[in-house]
């Protein structure tokens, strides 16, 4: 009996961490989502075809990298689609599936960083459409786009170390039928109604199941 009171104590903790994050998540604001984030760590994409290991460097991107550091361990990208592939170019994420949670960071954009490293094969670069427009979404470079990508300019904040041929495995088949793309109204169901609609109309989409700050 005392065996099982600590397993449901375990489970009922886990649960008000969840819940505890949710709430972090809830208040962009808040001296919680706004930590600085070290000058180099590693982030685990737990996904569905396995797992994927990044390094984030501070010196390549301060704003890029703490906004995505601070959604990171707090949960924004669990349970979320990769949404958006181009085939052999990139895959895309970065929509949370609770439509609270993405609608209310939808337009929390941070300020621009300059480009410091090269959109190569294995990157990882926040998506966006205006100037000072980056806000959740990231992207994957899946071969080397620095001729393309490197005069929008997109700054990577990181760079797969481990699991590239994960992120290639990734299904891609909807191409960016079911993304949208980036500009106004094209991903207005995916912020109204998360997950659901994906999981309704693209069932075949791979999700990130957990992202995790590796020290």
């Amino acid at each position: 009996m005392a065996t099982w009171k600590l397993i449901g104590f375990g489970v009922a903790l886990f649960a008000l961490t969840l819940q505890a994050d949710s709430r972090f998540l809830l208040k962009p604001d808040s001296a919680e989502m706004n930590q600085r984030a070290p000058d180099v760590c590693r982030v685990r994409l737990q996904t569905t075809k396995g797992d994927v290991w990044m390094e984030m460097r501070r010196e390549w991107a301060p704003n890029g990298v703490d906004r995505f550091y601070n959604l990171v361990r707090h949960g924004y990208y669990n349970q979320s689609a990769v949404f958006r592939i181009r085939p052999g170019m990139w895959a895309q994420f970065g929509i949370n599936g609770d439509p609270r949670i993405s609608q209310l960071w939808r337009m929390r954009t941070i300020p621009d960083d300059p480009r410091k490293e090269s959109n190569v094969r294995g990157t990882v670069a926040f998506a966006f459409k205006d100037p000072d427009g980056r806000s959740t979404q990231v992207f994957i470079n899946l071969r080397d786009n620095s001729a393309t990508h490197d005069k929008e300019p997109f700054v990577p904040i990181a760079k797969v170390i481990e699991g590239m041929e994960v992120v290639d495995s990734l299904y891609s088949g909807y191409g960016e039928t079911s993304g949208g793309g980036i500009r106004a109204g094209k991903q207005d169901l995916l912020f109204t109604r998360g997950s659901a609609y994906l999981k309704e109309n693209y069932p075949l989409l791979d999700y990130i199941v957990k992202a995790t700050v590796e020290n």
